[in-house]
Parts: structure tokens; sequence; C-alpha cells
């Protein structure tokens, strides 16, 4: 078998190289507690962009931190009640997608909505001084403020959390079945948003991006959805005098260092020739989840479709049902 990364025995104990910051948990535990005092404002709009027998579908618009206007699509079946609930992710810089992508769950019986993430190529707004979006740069954005806490990344993973407990509070959602999913960076917030949301009881992580930026710069990777690493160090420190604090402060939006907060049965599915996101930096984060969890192995795929996998997981949230 091929491979870009370290053997597959040496992956399943790997731990991570990027810096964990000594304040990691009262840093999270502050990011909590700003966004407790975020009143909780949302609006919902019947959208007319498809319509099924079954399903309503609306736009939903909630606050976040910052001021931030957070769009979602939000789809629940017709005389919903007591409905469990499947929150949806996408990969950096795209959007929510289509809506027809999320009629099977509907059709399953759950309420779903899918997030733009702010400042991304969707509908969710970036509170910066200017209207638009920045589509991508979101990793080093921040990275030169003298507070960790102007880290982008650091408001993407809380909207997930403020998506969670805008849903949970429709009275025709369940709390109690929450599940979450995601690939790339959907399968990084996934992550996050199961880690800092403890109500989350199913998470299903396809390549899960921002783990392990150290790694990643290592193994001369930091291309393509990583490139800003590259483009920063570059650009901002070139002879790398300031190296090991950059990667100390993306420490506090590594997803391998909220990986051990999560309590989700969690599923994992990796390719083995990924160099977008490789699989060490997944198996990072995988191997500090203490929660019943599980991989799928992809060993001649990269960051692709997963052959079978998306039906792997919707049979493995359908248990949150």
């Amino acid at each position: 078998m091929p491979l870009i990364d370290k053997p597959l025995p040496e992956l399943e104990t790997y731990l991570g190289r990027n810096p964990r910051p000594a304040d990691f948990d009262d840093y999270w535990q502050k990011a909590l507690a700003e966004l407790n005092q975020v009143k909780p404002e949302y609006t919902l709009t019947p959208s007319s962009k498809i319509v099924a027998s079954y399903a309503e579908c609306f736009d939903l618009v909630f606050k976040g931190v910052g001021g931030a206007d957070i769009y979602a699509q939000y789809l629940r079946p017709k005389g919903a009640e007591n409905a469990p609930i499947l929150l949806q992710f996408h990969g950096y810089s795209a959007n929510a997608g289509d809506w027809y992508e999320k009629l099977g769950y509907v059709a399953e019986g759950f309420c779903v909505a899918s997030m733009d993430c702010r400042g991304q190529g969707g509908l969710s707004t970036d509170p910066g001084g200017v209207s638009g979006t920045t589509l991508n740069g979101h990793i080093v954005r921040g990275l030169e403020d003298p507070d960790p806490k102007k880290l982008l990344f650091r408001s993407i993973f809380l909207d997930t959390v403020q998506l969670a407990r805008t849903i949970i509070s429709f009275e025709e959602t369940d709390e109690n079945r929450l599940a979450v999913t995601g690939g790339s960076q959907g399968g990084a917030l996934t992550l996050a948003c199961a880690a800092l949301e403890p109500r989350v009881k199913y998470a299903a992580a396809m390549f899960p991006f921002l783990c392990d930026y150290q790694r990643v710069w290592e193994m001369d990777l930091a291309k393509k959805a990583y490139e800003e690493l590259s483009y920063y160090l570059r650009r901002r420190d070139p002879q790398h005098e300031n190296v090991q604090a950059m990667f100390e402060k993306l420490g506090y939006i590594d997803i391998q260092h909220l990986a051990p907060r999560i309590q989700a049965t969690t599923l994992f599915g990796t390719g083995l020739m990924d160099d977008v996101c490789p699989p060490s930096t997944q198996f990072a984060a995988y191997n500090r989840i203490s929660a019943p969890k599980s991989m799928e192995i992809f060993p001649d795929f990269g960051h692709e479709a997963l052959p079978g996998f998306q039906d792997k997981v919707f049979n493995f949230l359908m248990q949150v049902r």
C-alpha cells in the first residue's frame, strides 16, 4: 500500500505535534461564557427554494458572538414533534449546499440545520468593517492580534454551539437526540461542536480539517486548504523568528486539543492518501477521544468521496432516533 504519512500502526498511537497553550481550558471556558451573554435572537422565514410534500423549509438567521448574523438552512418534517436533530457543517470556503441533500434525513424524522460559516461562501456575515466575504485565510485571521480571542475560528466554533442551542430551543425538537456531521472543515466543526456542546450524542466526521497545524507544515503539506500557513510565514515571518509562537497560538483552535472534551459516540472516515488533511493530523484528534468511537479507513483514497462512507454515516446517525 502506498503511503504519504506514517505507517498505520504508528498512526494508531500518534498524539500530535502542535503545542497546546497552557491556558487552553480557561480560553474555552471564557469563550463559552462570552457566548452565554449573546442574546438568543433568531428569525425563521419560510423558504420557497424547494418544495417537498413531507418537509417545511426555512431560512434561519441567528446572532453569533461579535454581532454576526449567522445563516442556516432549516428543514423539519411536517407536524414534527419531539424530533431528533441533525446539524450539518460544510467544507472550507463553501456554503450549506443544496436543500435536497437534507431531505433524506427529514424523511426519517430529523429536523436538519445546515450552517453557512461566517465570511465564507454563504450568507452569514463576518463583521469587520466591510460588507462581503473573505472566503478563506481564516486559519491565520487574528494571529497578529495580541488577544487570542480574535482568532476567527474561535468565533466559528462558537457559532456551531449557538446553532445547536437555537435548534434545541424549538418546540418541535428533542434536545436529548442531537447529532452532528460534516466533512473536511465540516468534519472539524462537527468535532468542535461535539466538544463544546455536551448534549451532542452522535458525531460523524469525514477527514476533519484544522488538526495539528505544525505536523501539516512539517510534512510540507501547507498547501491547498492549509496554504495560508505557508503564505503567513513567507510574508510575515520569513526567518521563522516567531514560528513556535505562531503554532502555539494556533493551538487554541486545534481540534486535537478539543477532542478530549467529546462525549458523543464518534465516527471518523479517513483516507490514508489524503494530502490535504494528512491522516496523522486526523489521528491526532481521533486518538484523543475517550468516548465510544470508530474509524472507517480507506487505504487508497485521499481528500475525496469515500465510497460507501455516507451510507455508513446515515446508518450511524439513525441511532440517535
